[in-house]
């Protein structure tokens, strides 16, 4: 089985055994187009020879015979927006969720055209990362090239178009459109009529099961594949980390710290929350998955080394040490809660559970006591804290409090770091042993998509443990009290981070 996910940054093609187990990786790193601060694109062309040099790579380096590999199965992110033209050719460069252009078209749509109610019916919070968002701001400020677009698709849409020769998108991704309504399972008429598009310029919604084949000999000769290969569409990479690390049972969360963050439960039914904090995605007709992305995980704490450690990263490098380590080192020496000392982490604005662009970060209760220390343990307490906010959101939606976290990521080569989770969280952490878990979910899905297996049971006998922890009574004590402060105080400042945010983009303005 050939698991491929289109990432962010790079893409990742996979093969594994019929038991699960990883034979060959190859991996293909791309840039991200930022000439601007608002502005996050990428390539399409070289995304598409990403994925098909990986899939080549894993193919001969894995030695696969053709009528061996059972299908090729697909992950990507969620949230990209590509314009394509009547010839089939992009129009735009990949638009990703990073990209913050469509800012003010978000607020539009909340405050004018009824936001919350869109948001209740397609399960996509109305924000700048959503292409809803992104539409409304291209219709507004680029009409002219927005009325030019043929199609409106998303990178893994347009990348099976070029093995398939058909225009398709996954209700799973669909369902991050902000476009697709979750109750009657296609496009909302209502938002389309809103932007004034036929569902014809949109790509045909099929199930994350469905099974495509390649447009030609030729496409797969050039992958070293045959002609009739199943390709499953896939879904999602959130959804199907999930499922690729064992978390799709009721009262299991799965939390990814990397350079950004998630966190994510999965449920039977659609589920909205009537404040608006969390997104509500499509896994398959049976399985939906709640949960909020925020902007702000290791990214902090790259920040933090690079501006405020120069003498811990000299350090680190004459012990042959990494800086991460040294810093998880000393804060091991400081009290849980750092004295006091609290720190938002908004450096990149916020998604959940603010779903503000203008959020800003700040450490708050300094004292001439505090030292080095303590803002470095506050900054990695703070990065949970904001994760602990969207994990008491989806307990008030779905009712009951989860008894386990599956957690990924960098973060989780941190001993303390992982401690942390689980005090703040006052819940079991455990680290799965899979790493590749959106391409391990796609296969699983591909399975299904064979009619090879009739539920995910299989995946409980694939994943395994590397580190589990149980919260200490008396740390959970002091996270539970500072918790609160910390969440009333974020409540307190947001209408001040609106206008500081205006005041920073005058600045950028003038330096202009």
């Amino acid at each position: 089985m050939i698991g491929v996910d289109i990432g962010t940054t790079s893409t990742k093609a996979v093969l594994f055994n019929t038991d699960g187990v990883v034979q060959h990786k190859a991996q293909i790193e791309y840039a991200l187009h930022t000439p601007r601060v608002d502005v996050s694109e990428q390539d399409p062309q070289i995304i598409v020879h990403a994925v098909t040099e990986t899939i080549s790579e894993v193919v001969r380096e894995g030695h696969v015979q053709p009528d061996a590999l059972q299908f090729i199965s697909f992950s990507a992110q969620m949230h990209s927006l590509l314009l394509i033209d009547e010839q089939q050719r992009p129009l735009t460069k990949s638009i990703t969720w990073a990209d913050n252009r469509a800012r003010f078209a978000a607020e539009d749509l909340l405050n004018h055209h009824d936001g919350h109610t869109i948001y209740q019916r397609t399960g996509t919070p109305i924000h700048a990362m959503s292409p809803l968002s992104k539409l409304w701001w291209l219709k507004q400020d680029e009409t002219a090239l927005f009325e030019t677009a043929a199609r409106y698709v998303d990178i893994k849409s347009y990348v099976l178009y070029q093995l398939t020769g058909e225009w398709v998108m996954d209700a799973s991704i669909a369902s991050a459109t902000g476009l697709y309504n979750l109750k009657e399972q296609s496009w909302d008429e209502e938002v389309l009529s809103l932007l004034e598009i036929p569902d014809s310029k949109l790509p045909k919604l099929v199930s994350t099961t469905h099974v495509l084949e390649f447009k030609d000999d030729n496409m797969a000769e050039k992958l070293g594949l045959r002609r009739d290969l199943p390709i499953v569409v896939g879904a999602s990479d959130g959804v199907l980390s999930n499922l690729g690390v064992n978390s799709f049972e009721p009262g299991e969360v799965a939390i990814t710290i990397g350079t950004s963050g998630a966190i994510r439960t999965v449920v039977d039914h659609p589920v909205i929350d009537e404040k608006g904090r969390i997104f509500c995605y499509v896994l398959d007709d049976e399985h939906y998955v709640i949960g909020g992305p925020v902007n702000n995980g290791g990214v902090v704490l790259r920040w933090l080394r690079d501006e405020l450690l120069a003498s811990e990263i000299e350090t680190a490098k004459r012990l042959g040490i990494e800086t991460y380590d040294v810093m998880s080192r000393i804060a091991q020496n400081v009290q849980p809660g750092a004295q006091g000392l609290l720190f938002h982490p908004y450096l990149t604005g916020e998604r959940a559970p603010l779903w503000t662009s203008d959020a800003r970060g700040s450490f708050i209760g300094l004292t001439l006591s505090h030292q080095k220390e303590h803002m470095i343990r506050a900054v990695m307490e703070g990065v949970l804290f904001n994760l602990y906010t969207v994990f008491l959101a989806l307990i008030e939606v779905i009712g009951t409090t989860p008894q386990s976290i599956k957690a990924t990521g960098g973060f989780s080569k941190s001993h303390l770091w992982r401690q942390m989770m689980a005090d703040i969280f006052n819940t079991y952490v455990e680290i799965p042993k899979s790493y590749e878990s959106s391409c391990l979910g796609a296969c699983v899905l591909g399975l299904k998509a064979l009619e090879q297996i009739d539920n995910y049971d299989i995946v409980k006998a694939w994943v395994g443990a590397t580190h589990q922890h149980q919260p200490e009574p008396s740390h959970v004590d002091v996270y539970q009290k500072l918790a609160s402060i910390f969440i009333q105080i974020s409540r307190d400042l947001s209408p001040s981070y609106q206008t500081l945010a205006q005041f920073q983009r005058d600045l950028e303005m003038n330096k202009e």
